[in-house]
């Protein structure tokens, strides 16, 4: 039987650094903080950004008022602000043969994901986009994947994470589920390693192989 694949967004299908590491330094600069340089924030992409700008701002930091301003930025353009990693698209057809069922599952909020999926031209690939919610209620990504498998009748067994940081590892990990790290986005080959990734793929084109000789039950 072909695994249901779930599919990670920033760092995976997409290179959203413009977008999400202008906002996120703009909304440090509206509330009076000196952001870092922007090739120092790269680790900010993948996690919920509700458990990153305190890392910044300050232990203990209140970091709503951030993310009020961020999503003023990233709402006014910056979360077009992205580029669709060279051979995506052509793996993403691919990969619809390889497997039963896709699913986008990312740590962005749905109301960011879905238009940008569907801007340039990524989401008919998927059966549905689950994202985190903006209250973060959803913040943990392992809480997203559980809400796949309780709404699609997902069996982890027969499921493979495919995403480039360790919380998509991770949260796979804690479903029992198997996982394909990519290495082109922002986590690297040292934290998939780390975070017990099943194997790891160096470029799109070769997932959908990779996904072929998987042993999933």
């Amino acid at each position: 039987m072909r695994p249901t694949l779930l599919i990670d967004l920033d760092g995976t299908m997409t290179d959203p650094a413009p977008g999400i590491i202008g906002s996120f330094r703009k909304a440090l600069v509206d509330l009076g903080h000196e952001p870092p340089p922007f090739e120092s924030l790269g680790w900010i992409i993948g996690p919920a950004l509700r458990l990153s700008f305190p890392r910044v701002m300050g232990e203990g930091a209140d970091p709503e008022p951030a993310l009020a301003r961020y999503r003023v930025h990233y709402g006014a353009g910056g979360m077009y602000d992205l580029t669709v990693y060279d051979g995506m698209i052509e793996a993403l057809g691919a990969l619809r043969g390889a497997s039963e069922r896709m699913f986008v599952c990312t740590a962005k909020p749905e109301p960011y994901a879905v238009p940008i999926l569907e801007r340039f031209g990524l989401a008919g690939f998927f059966d549905g986009i689950y994202g985190a919610a903006l209250d973060g209620s959803l913040d943990d990504k392992a809480d997203i994947i559980a809400k796949i498998i309780a709404e699609r009748g997902v069996d982890p067994a027969r499921s493979v994470m495919i995403g480039d940081r360790k919380h998509d590892i991770l949260a796979a990990r804690r479903h029992g589920m198997a996982s394909i790290g990519v290495t082109w986005g922002y986590g690297g080959a040292e934290e998939l390693t780390e975070a017990g990734a099943s194997v790891l793929c160096e470029r799109p084109g070769a997932l959908p192989e990779m996904v072929k000789a998987m042993k999933v039950a």
